[in-house]
């Protein structure tokens, strides 16, 4: 089997991008682009570069991106740049230098909001589309969630304190993990530093989050979910969301006519790749879009 690469890319600004990167680029598949929460890396679609990559029978080029300030790509000296509209350009820029005409995007969370903007930019590259956990309409309860600790979280002294306070923000998310599966999660969410154990995204990115106000629900974006009418669209929701509900997972379906929803047992926001119960439903959706 080959390997997932490293790869670098560069913002207009100067910034350096990670991504994770494998699969035959000389194949009439399409190559399938994953982008990641609002403080996740890369790292979380591991597993899905590898199954999707070098699937026996049907390999494609699989691209997984850390915007700036997450993981190993540049921490930004502005933190007002971390915002939908720069990372939207940032996505621009990395499908120029990588020559992707045309792709499949996956989207969690953020990556979701992402690749709805891109619709607004340049709609004619997106060949289909999997939302992990998002949609045009953010409740208010998972907002509040989050911003209570972005950016908030204190220095972990070892991996069992950082796996505690992992687990203090994200214990009603992910119900039915193991112990094992704690660290494994912890350790896709903090890194060892010489400084101690933080955080593996810039804390600067909470920066965007300090408007969010109860009283105030975020505008929803409906036109932007309605412009991927014309693709196939896969949308997988934890059963404990608290940012994408039921209602707006059945108004998201009723808008589009070719829409499957696919609602992921035992977890909150946002179900994970880790087996075949979430990569399968991925995998098969790229399959249609390559026979479209």
């Amino acid at each position: 089997m080959s390997e997932i690469k490293d790869l670098y890319l560069h913002t207009q600004d100067g910034l350096r991008l990670h991504a994770l990167a494998a699969g035959p680029r000389d194949t009439s598949r399409l190559p399938v682009i994953c982008l990641p929460g609002l403080t996740r890396t890369c790292e979380d679609f591991r597993e899905l570069v590898e199954s999707l990559a070098f699937d026996a029978t049907a390999p494609r080029y699989v691209l997984a991106l850390s915007s700036r300030g997450r993981g190993l790509s540049d921490r930004d000296p502005k933190p007002e740049n971390y915002s939908v509209p720069v990372e939207l350009n940032d996505l621009l820029g990395v499908l120029d230098q990588e020559n992707i005409k045309l792709a499949v995007f996956v989207g969690t969370s953020r990556g979701g909001i992402l690749t709805m903007a891109l619709t607004a930019a340049r709609p004619q590259v997106i060949a289909g589309v999997v939302l992990n956990d998002i949609g045009p309409l953010l409740e208010m309860p998972g907002l509040l969630r989050i911003q209570s600790y972005v950016g908030k979280l204190p220095k972990a002294k070892d991996w069992n304190d950082a796996v505690r306070l992992q687990k203090s923000i994200m214990q009603h998310e992910f119900l039915g993990f193991s112990e094992a599966d704690w660290l494994r999660y912890t350790k896709l969410s903090w890194r060892e530093t010489e400084d101690g154990i933080s955080g593996v995204s810039d804390a600067a990115i909470a920066f965007n989050l300090r408007d969010i106000k109860a009283s105030e629900p975020v505008p929803a974006i409906w036109p932007l979910f309605d412009a991927l009418k014309g693709v196939p669209l896969l949308v997988l929701r934890g059963e404990h969301s608290d940012l994408l509900s039921r209602e707006s997972l059945r108004e998201m379906q009723s808008r589009h006519p070719d829409m499957t929803a696919i609602e992921v047992p035992g977890v909150g926001h946002p179900p994970v790749f880790w087996n075949e119960s979430t990569i399968g439903p991925v995998r098969e959706l790229a399959a249609r879009c390559d026979n479209t």
